[in-house]
């Protein structure tokens, strides 16, 4: 019976998984911790359907969002333990290996057919099997999209408007590190634990994607959207490299091919969504301004600096990137 499950309370989840009872060999769960509004969640939702529309009535591709089996960091370790088969994973891929950091150097990706290079010439043949020997089998790079900051204390024009402000960013050293060159004081956090820290006024701002501001509902708790564009972050659909090791080789074939397709797809929408969501944060009776990059870019020359000191071949991997961009 084709089963595709896109919405379960999460205490049913979580009840369903705290027994870690292994599902049948020919169901398939794909999980998020991103909201089911998002594009990371619109996105995994389609490669669960097409996924299933391929595999038929043979297989059970069951969908799970918004958290429900856990945030990106424990569905990461899911993808080890085999009881989850697919999920994204974003900015904190760089604790897997820290070449994944390349995509925190900010202002790097110009464009989305500049990141469709860097997916080709360095992610695949490159860092992928950096995660591999991490236990994780990356398939497809996908859209996450370009990261702009909201704050509930003033417009970000220069860095100096950071000075002081709580930010909380993604479990990344490298966001980290960033966001305290520019003056702020930067704080990991869940993501799923943004809503209410902002709300609350225990963190002052925060950065992510459009995609991912307006999906969970920043704007309702955020006076200010400044478009700095400082980086470019996508996410990576991700399995277990065991598990992916023993996938029937039709399987393997059916999720390779849905993969592509939805990074096309997810990169049409990211592109297509930026202005949309830009006026939905005005509609909230949100401030937005544009950002003067080229003062971040000035402030951000340390940052290059460190990650060509500290990564093992950082500096190549750099003018790789950048090159890819002529």
């Amino acid at each position: 019976m084709k089963t595709l499950t896109k919405s379960l309370s999460a205490s049913l989840a979580a009840a369903t998984f705290a027994l870690v009872t292994p599902v049948a060999a020919d169901t398939y769960v794909v999980a998020v911790g991103a909201a089911s509004n998002s594009l990371q969640g619109k996105s995994a939702a389609r490669f669960a359907e097409q996924l299933q529309e391929q595999l038929g009535d043979a297989h059970t591709v069951e969908f799970y969002a918004d958290a429900q089996l856990g945030n990106e960091k424990e569905l990461m370790q899911k993808l080890r333990l085999g009881t989850v088969d697919f999920t994204l994973i974003s900015s904190i891929m760089t604790n897997v290996a820290p070449e994944f950091a390349l995509f925190d150097m900010p202002f790097l990706v110009q464009d989305r057919a500049h990141l469709k290079a860097i997916d080709a010439e360095i992610v695949q043949p490159d860092l992928a099997p950096l995660a591999r020997k991490a236990g994780l089998e990356v398939l497809s790079t996908w859209e996450n999209g370009f990261r702009q900051i909201t704050n509930n204390a003033r417009p970000i024009n220069t860095p100096s408007d950071l000075d002081g402000l709580k930010i909380r960013t993604p479990s990344s050293e490298w966001r980290v590190s960033m966001f305290k060159e520019w003056g702020a004081n930067p704080t990991p956090m869940s993501f799923s634990e943004v809503f209410v820290a902002l709300q609350t006024g225990t963190m002052d701002g925060q950065e992510n994607p459009l995609t991912n501001i307006v999906g969970a509902n920043f704007q309702e708790v955020q006076g200010y959207l400044s478009l700095t564009g400082h980086v470019y972050s996508p996410t990576y659909l991700t399995t277990g490299a065991e598990t992916w090791s023993k996938l029937p080789d039709e399987v393997k074939t059916a999720a390779t091919e849905v993969a592509a397709s939805v990074q096309d797809w997810s990169l049409d929408q990211g592109e297509t969504a930026d202005g949309e969501l830009v006026e939905k944060v005005r509609a909230a009776g949100g401030e937005v301004n544009e950002a003067d990059k080229a003062a971040f870019i000035e402030a951000s020359a340390p940052i290059y600096a460190a990650f060509s000191s500290q990564v093992p071949g950082g500096d190549a991997l750099v003018s790789r990137a950048q090159e890819l961009a002529k």
